[in-house]
């Protein structure tokens, strides 16, 4: 029995990295534009590069593609039954296990450990922890990017919000979903360091122009 448990929690923790590690806009961008994204634009593996350099529609299937893999990281907690489902415990698991997938996703193992920024993973990943709490922060994301076109100042915005939809909006009675909304805050600050940078020296790029401009 307990081989049994230990074999099915080490599937799942190495199957939240693998699934954060699927490079999507690498590959994508190799078989259809034979091009490496990491070699373009801002360099970065992300959706916002990958919309950038490979155009809407590919980079539509990226953030899609990158958001469902943390969500289904989230979701391999199922796999285990252990862990009685709606405790403590089994949050933190949920949380540990989208956190896995954003680590692959910033360092994955099929693309030399050069990846994205995790935006879009952890947005996966905190739709199957706290969805009503995820879809305020997106709602803050698009606002600002609506007004703006910058999507780096809609994430830190979005992330930014996301303890306050945690705490004070909808009272999440789980501690590890408080915490892990701080976590998220320091992740996005952290790999936007560089973004936040050009933000204050006015040099950001907007992420669509408009025809002729």
């Amino acid at each position: 029995m307990y081989f049994s448990t230990m074999f099915w929690f080490v599937i799942i923790i190495a199957g939240a990295y693998l699934l954060g590690s699927v490079p999507t806009s690498v590959w994508l961008g190799k078989a259809i534009k034979g091009v490496d994204l990491r070699e373009h634009g801002s360099g970065n593996a992300g959706a916002t590069n990958a919309f950038r350099v490979l155009g809407k529609p590919i980079g539509t299937v990226v953030l899609l593609m990158d958001m469902l893999k943390g969500f289904l990281a989230v979701n391999l907690t199922f796999l285990q039954h252990e862990i009685d489902p709606g405790s403590e415990s089994w949050m933190l698991l949920r949380i540990g296990l989208g956190l896995l997938a954003v680590t692959g996703h910033i360092f994955p193992v099929f693309a030399g450990f050069r990846g994205g920024k995790g935006v879009a993973a952890i947005t996966g990943a905190a739709l199957a922890i706290h969805p009503w709490a995820a879809l305020a922060a997106m709602g803050i994301y698009l606002l600002v990017f609506l007004v703006f076109k910058i999507s780096a100042l809609g994430s830190l915005s979005a992330a930014l919000s996301y303890p306050v939809w945690i705490s004070w909006v909808f009272h999440s009675e789980f501690l590890t979903i408080r915490i892990f909304s701080i976590v998220v805050v320091v992740l996005v600050l952290v790999t936007h360091r560089s973004n936040i940078g050009r933000l204050v020296r006015g040099e950001e790029k907007v992420l669509f122009r408009k025809s002729g401009s």
